[in-house]
């Protein structure tokens, strides 16, 4: 059978946040963040293990079942990512779902989603959705240099899900310092993952204003 094994980077630091405890671990709704986005894979059946990866430092904490923790985050997300690859024991053809540690708002719906339009894929693919906003590039001087066409471009989420043997070898291909994301470094090998829509909910908490529209987010699907 296919395993389905969730990778959760979580050696980063979140300075973009600002405080002085790391954005995966600040409280939300009476849990530390990650705890919330570790139970939506604890919980669905067709996951077979999440493997959440910190830094070599860092102090472990409780986990939900199906979960394990592995200290060896690298000096980016790409680097802990390829490190977990090389320290889990899966074939080729099973699927690794790379998830952002503070994205505590995927349901099992968004899941089943993924899943059912990426089971028989060749490549797998991503979350993702198709932009609405007007897009401005801003010049140094942080006025509007020229406005982007939107068209056929969408913003990445997450889970990205990919098989064992290609997510590696583009990891280990492109290098772990230029990939920003999965899809990335498997479009370098010269493959187009698929979009798969995604949800407006599926939020990223990246500044403080996040973590307060996650609490609604939360709150509005219990």
């Amino acid at each position: 059978m296919v395993k389905k094994v969730v990778i959760i980077p979580a050696a980063g630091r979140g300075s973009r946040m600002g405080g002085a405890i790391p954005k995966q671990f600040l409280p939300l709704l009476g849990k530390p963040l990650i705890q919330h986005t570790l139970e939506v894979f604890s919980k669905h059946d067709l996951v077979t293990e999440v493997v959440v990866v910190l830094a070599a430092d860092d102090e472990d904490f409780s986990l939900p079942p199906k979960c394990r923790i592995l200290h060896c985050g690298g000096g980016t997300r790409a680097a802990t990512v390829l490190n977990a690859l090389h320290a889990i024991d899966l074939a080729q053809d099973d699927w690794v779902l790379v998830h952002d540690a503070v994205r505590p708002c995927l349901t099992h719906a968004m899941l089943d989603h993924l899943f059912a339009v990426l089971s028989e894929d060749k490549v797998g693919g991503l979350l993702a959705l198709p932009l609405a906003d007007t897009l401005k590039r801003g010049d140094a001087g942080g006025r509007v240099a020229d406005t982007v066409p939107r068209d056929g471009l969408w913003q990445a989420q997450t889970p990205q899900m990919f098989r064992y043997g290609l997510l590696t070898q583009a990891l280990e291909t492109l290098g772990t310092a230029t990939p920003t994301d999965e899809a990335q470094a498997v479009e370098h090998l010269g493959f187009a993952p698929k979009l798969v829509t995604g949800d407006a909910r599926n939020l990223k908490v990246t500044y403080p204003q996040d973590l307060a529209l996650a609490e609604l987010i939360l709150r509005s699907m219990n």
